[in-house]
């Protein structure tokens, strides 16, 4: 219970600091694949180390399956707000793995799932925050001291791949929405002036063209990386929007 307690309270420190995520996909010929979004927060390792060491922690290393959770959990869960429970529904075919090491500072989170074809797929950051916030019934949530505040922001996160083509695109469904979570994140700028998002996808085939002209390529042609900063993206949700072609 203490590990776990920690475990989050360092999750509330990573929605406090630079918060620097990467979104990576591997997309194989028949459109079968695997997608996570992942955390790095070794550096805040430092800032925590010695409330870390009054608790004596020990290294964590576990993963934790949302589907055998909502399966475990299922009549606490029906307890739970209708909001709430939409929320962990969206998470069943997820993974969340957390690395936390005192002695080599390594802390590290990551939310993964394979897929049939991308088009399953949703908005990967806002799922990395509802798997980081998710709470047990009548507990408080660490997303409620998170300057980030609410994970719905008004936009959805849609992709696609069909022959040799694939397509990432937001859209703003809820402008009202949005503009509040703008608001919201004012108070967070501070912390948040030096974060950033990165995509980094791989295809089965070299990319003949590409729509993001600040994108880097592998030396095999077959992948890219893209990084933006954070709060511009947040501000300008369709800056990661990406087209691309490749070869036959």
């Amino acid at each position: 219970m203490k590990n776990t307690i920690v475990c989050l309270l360092i999750i509330v420190l990573v929605f406090l600091s630079a918060c620097n995520f990467k979104e990576e996909m591997y997309i194989k010929e028949d459109g079968t694949g695997k997608m996570s979004i992942s955390f790095d927060g070794s550096s805040l390792m430092q800032m925590a180390g010695e409330e870390i060491a009054q608790q004596e922690e020990k290294r964590i290393d576990s993963v934790l399956s949302f589907k055998e959770f909502l399966l475990e959990k299922k009549d606490s869960i029906a307890t739970l707000p209708p909001d709430e429970q939409a929320k962990l529904k969206r998470l069943e075919n997820f993974n969340m793995r957390m690395l936390m090491d005192p002695d080599t500072q390594e802390m590290n989170f990551s939310l993964f799932t394979d897929f049939k074809k991308v088009s399953e797929l949703g908005d990967m950051l806002s799922s990395f925050q509802d798997a980081s916030s998710f709470q047990k019934p009548g507990g408080e949530s660490p997303a409620a001291k998170s300057p980030m505040g609410s994970t719905n922001q008004g936009t959805e996160v849609s992709y696609s791949f069909t022959s040799n083509r694939f397509s990432r695109k937001t859209t703003i469904v809820d402008q009202a929405l949005f503009q509040k979570s703008l608001d919201s994140m004012e108070q967070a700028k501070m912390f948040l002036g030096e974060s950033t998002y990165t995509l980094n996808y791989h295809f089965p085939r070299k990319i003949k063209n590409i729509s993001a002209e600040k994108a880097l390529f592998s030396q095999d042609g077959k992948s890219f990386t893209l990084e933006v900063d954070f709060l511009e993206l947040m501000e300008k949700p369709q800056l990661l929007d990406i087209e691309v072609e490749l070869e036959e």
